[in-house]
């Protein structure tokens, strides 16, 4: 497009001309001040000594325009012109950039340019626009673009603006004067660079003669010493900012500031009264509150915080002040247990004294108060009182009943001092084991005390006044029971060891312990020992490892089943405390097959055992033979069902007794037909039975395993004779009753005219004893085993002369 310019005096190639008005006053002021500028770099320059004029040119791309027009026409900004617009309207003017067609306009054949909407620097400061010439008949342009500025030139149209308000602000009271309340800051919109619209200047409309506001910077100031919280608290400030420089005409803005003044210890603490009267009973107790005080302060918060002290007084030692939670009340307690009959009234002398004091104000003090508390001490009717506080006492657990353990003693406080009755409270000794008499107050026992049951008994003994007997008072008293040694030991369990038949002699075969209910002080001791008859057996021997714990050894081998399955061991236990207590205990050992690495396989006596593979020919006949034999034992039981008359030629020789013990009640004389007695006299029946029975052999060893059976058929002994397998047929149908699911579920007895001489015992019966010219001796009850032991000492002769159990 060429060079665009303003034609100046003196020439120059126009290319291209553009014509701006932007105001006739403006334009005029504008071009005004530039010849004056020129003038004056004229003549300084010519002053300098040059002789040569230098020429200036208009700055063709920035223009100006003056915001907020509130003109009802378009604002006209200037006009834009090409040297080659001959005015035949084949040229057209096209302007682009910002806001071009929104906020700007040109007519595209005049170049005439307005703004058709209202202009605002603080929204938008300057426009950057671009113009173009273009031929109308050839949709071409003539010259290249060019762009140009169209700036806003500020007017005060913005007041200034406190954005922070309004302001809180806090300053101690007695602040001296010129101390920095705030520092406010007000902002002014318009442009800082032109003109004074921006200058601000502070000032005061209401909050003297307290505070100032110094005009340049905003910060206020205490204008006014002095000033008190306790009188005033709260200020409102109100500061006006005016831009302009505060001249007439300029903008102006406000706001608030509130002032508090903070509160500082400038005010000593003071009681409302100088005597103080309080009461309390005599039976509160420690620490009860006996009330409170409280000297005031003018100030608040930590300024207004007290401590208190009880300073003189004859109460001090008995009574205590402290400060409750919030700091400010003193609160008095009970320090010991009042009595009125001692002291009726104490005297308390109590200085309340501020906790944080302020150097600053040493003139305002002092900062502390004295006030006197007069305590007055209330009679009460009080419960007995004991001589001790809990009693404790030892007493052995074999202290004789009505022994007096001790004397308890309690006496009535007041000034009456009336009698006194004892009693234990009954849920503390539940037992009844002590007794306490009701005037003497004398402990004695009722009952034998036992360490092991109750090592220690706790009562409460009861004191009551004869006239009032609600008032009780009571007393702890802990009884403990001293151990006497007067438990035997025992061992800790029932011990049931096993040997196994290879086992050789040395061998170690069960560790034995003990235990004692006692509590020795020193620990338990034990001593361990064979019982004295089996002390020389030939079978175990015993070993006292001085640990309390003892081993059972063998003596030999060569053990079996067959000879002997079960082996009785009485072990002799003893302790070490005076008096010494012992026992005997029995341990069983039981023969057993074991394998090579000693672990228990078997411990019955084994039966033979058949192969392990056998054909099956060989099983066939087995059970073929099998069948047969029940058969046979069917045929035989009914044939014996069908007998019913005995071989008996005179019943009066039938002399018999029938002896029926019944554990519960059952089918009356029903029950003596438990067994064919009948039968019994039958030698043939009896021997049929014997010989059908010998499976029980083993049975009739358990019932008598410790003594050996004399031989089936063998002639009978005693003065009866007869028939030895009848103890076999009683057994025989004592086991057939006990394998019967239906037999009734009762014991049965019975004793008849004989006994068979298998019997350990022989006949009990008194019939014919007269035949027997032997005296009553009962030494063979010692052959009777470990179940008549103590029969056998009693009436009998120990004697070592029978084959050992052990």
């Amino acid at each position: 497009m060429g060079d665009r310019h303003h034609h100046h005096p003196g020439g120059g190639r126009p290319v291209y001309t553009l014509l701006l008005s932007i105001g006739l006053a403006l334009l005029a002021l504008l071009s005004e001040a530039q010849g004056r500028m020129d003038r004056a770099k004229t003549e300084e320059e010519s002053g300098a000594g040059l002789l040569r004029r230098v020429k200036r040119g208009w700055v063709w791309n920035q223009f100006f325009v003056l915001e907020e027009y509130t003109g009802l026409e378009p604002l006209y900004i200037g006009k834009l012109h090409s040297d080659m617009d001959l005015g035949d309207g084949s040229i057209k003017y096209i302007l682009s950039g910002d806001g071009a067609g929104t906020t700007f306009t040109i007519d595209d054949s005049t170049g005439d340019i307005h703004a058709i909407k209202r202009l605002d620097r603080e929204v938008k400061a300057q426009y950057l626009l671009r113009a173009q010439a273009w031929n109308r008949q050839t949709d071409r342009p003539l010259e290249p673009q060019s762009e140009f500025i169209v700036k806003i030139q500020d007017i005060n149209d913005n007041e200034p603006k406190f954005l922070e308000g309004p302001y809180q602000a806090t300053i101690p009271e007695m602040s001296t004067i010129g101390t920095e309340v705030i520092r406010m800051t007000a902002t002014d919109a318009d442009d800082p660079t032109y003109g004074n619209s921006a200058r601000v200047v502070y000032s005061m409309l209401q909050g003297q003669p307290y505070f100032s506001v110094e005009p340049k910077t905003g910060v206020v100031r205490v204008s006014l010493a002095g000033m008190d919280r306790e009188v005033r608290e709260n200020y409102s400030v109100i500061i006006q900012a005016k831009d302009m420089g505060g001249q007439l005409g300029g903008l102006a803005g406000t706001t608030v500031v509130n002032i508090t003044l903070s509160d500082v210890n400038d005010n000593p603490p003071m009681f409302d009264q100088k005597l103080y009267q309080m009461s309390v009973p005599e039976s509160a107790p420690v620490s009860s509150v006996v009330g409170r005080i409280r000297a005031k302060d003018r100030d608040i918060g930590i300024n207004a915080e007290m401590r208190y002290s009880i300073i003189d007084g004859d109460g001090r030692d008995t009574f205590d002040i402290n400060t409750d939670p919030t700091n400010l009340f003193g609160i008095i307690t009970i320090k010991k247990p009042l009595n009125f009959e001692t002291k009726a009234s104490y005297t308390l002398k109590i200085e309340g004294a501020n906790t944080h004091l302020d150097h600053r104000f040493p003139d305002k003090g002092p900062f502390s108060h004295v006030t006197i508390v007069h305590v007055s001490v209330e009679d009460v009717d009080e419960p007995p009182e004991f001589s001790s506080p809990a009693y404790y006492i030892e007493v052995p657990e074999d202290t004789e009943i009505s022994t007096v353990l001790m004397t308890v003693s309690a006496r009535d406080p007041d000034a009456a001092n009336t009698s006194i009755r004892y009693s234990i409270e009954r849920n503390t000794d539940l037992g009844k084991y002590f007794y306490i008499d009701i005037t003497s107050g004398a402990l004695m026992t009722v009952l034998p005390l036992d360490r092991e049951e109750f090592s220690w008994h706790n009562i409460t003994v009861l004191a009551m006044e004869m006239n009032n007997p609600r008032m009780i008072g009571s007393v702890s008293v802990a009884v403990k029971i001293l151990d006497v040694n007067d438990n035997p030991p025992l061992l800790t369990q029932y011990f049931e060891a096993f040997v196994c038949e290879r086992a050789n002699a040395g061998q170690l075969i069960q560790t034995v312990t003990a235990v004692d209910a006692d509590d020795p002080l020193g620990g338990h001791h034990f001593y361990y020992s064979l019982a004295l008859e089996a002390a020389n057996n030939p079978n175990f021997t015993l070993r006292d490892n001085q640990d309390n714990t003892a081993w059972i050894l063998t003596r030999r081998g060569g053990w079996s089943q067959q000879d002997q399955s079960v082996y009785y061991l009485p072990i002799f236990i003893s302790d070490g405390e005076q008096p010494v207590q012992t026992s005997t205990s029995t341990l069983t050992i039981r023969v057993c097959s074991c394998d090579v690495e000693g672990n228990v396989m078997s411990c019955n006596a084994e039966a033979y055992h058949l192969p392990a593979s056998l054909s099956r020919g060989a099983l066939i006949a087995i059970l073929a033979c099998i069948f047969v034999l029940l058969v046979m034992v069917l045929l035989m039981l009914s044939l014996q069902s069908h007998r019913k008359k005995p071989y008996l030629h005179d019943e009066e020789d039938n002399v018999h007794e029938n002896i029926v013990r019944y554990d519960d009640e059952g089918g009356g004389e029903e029950d003596t037909e438990a067994f064919d007695i009948a039968a019994m006299w039958n030698p043939r029946e009896a021997h049929l039975v014997g010989k059908q029975r010998q499976d029980m052999l083993p049975e009739i060893e358990s019932l008598s395993r410790y003594v050996p059976l004399a031989s089936v058929g063998g002639p009978g002994s005693g003065c009866g004779g007869g028939d030895s397998n009848v103890q076999g047929y009683v057994l025989a149908k004592l086991l057939e009753t006990d394998l019967n699911p239906c037999a009734p579920p009762y014991d049965s007895l019975q004793t008849y005219a004989y006994e068979g001489e298998g019997s350990v015992a022989e006949s009990l019966s008194s019939l014919q004893s007269g035949c027997s010219n032997t005296d009553h001796e009962y030494d063979y009850l010692n052959d009777w085993g470990p179940r008549f032991k103590k029969l056998a000492e009693m009436y009998g002769v120990l004697e070592t002369n029978n084959p050992p159990m052990w």
